[in-house]
């Protein structure tokens, strides 16, 4: 028997003041049996930072990602349909990236873990070419302090200034500080 997916529920609460962004959204999250309580917060994560400030090109959605080779972690598409924006967690490989940058307008990728630094440097070169890509690197230690927040329920908020994040419940921060290892083409909604 298959082990089913656990369901997370969210509430964020995000003050973006690099982006001018106030918005409060409610999210209903399935965790992946194979999915780390890191790796959920870091979606969530990636949520906050990504979403746009109007649903004129559509909403950021969460797909299948773990369960679907062929989606990302979270994916926005407008009323034609078209892929605006695919944001994945982790460590793609090339292929990967390429496929998605050749699908989506905007594509951005946030590595965490221990192997990050080591999975850039052997990309970096590979990627460049890359039109519409953008890659954030969480420190581990401040991936794993994010994952001490992961609950059934969560009420979060997440505050942005300055390129620091800020990610609070009720009771405890953790501050977060997103390195750029590739910016996104200024034009983007989500371009810090």
């Amino acid at each position: 028997m298959a082990l089913k997916s656990t369901v997370r529920k969210a509430r964020l609460q995000i003050a973006d003041m690099d982006r001018s962004l106030y918005a409060d959204h409610a999210l209903t999250l399935a965790q992946h049996p194979s999915e780390t309580d890191e790796r959920l917060m870091v979606r969530l994560l990636a949520f906050a930072l990504f979403v746009p400030a109007d649903d004129r090109d559509g909403t950021l959605q969460p797909a299948a990602g773990l369960s679907d080779v062929d989606e990302p972690d979270l994916w926005q598409r407008d009323l034609t349909g078209r892929l605006v924006q695919w944001v994945e967690v982790g460590q793609p490989d090339e292929r990967r990236l390429a496929r998605a940058c050749g699908r989506a307008d905007r594509v951005c990728i946030v590595a965490y873990g221990s192997s990050a630094a080591l999975w850039w440097a052997g990309l970096e070169g590979a990627v460049g070419r890359l039109r519409g890509l953008g890659v954030w690197q969480l420190p581990s230690s401040q991936s794993q302090a994010l994952a001490g927040l992961a609950a059934r329920s969560m009420q979060l908020q997440v505050t942005v200034q300055d390129g620091q994040v800020w990610v609070s419940d009720e009771t405890r921060a953790v501050e977060l500080h997103p390195v750029v290892l590739k910016a996104l083409p200024a034009t983007g909604t989500a371009a810090r």
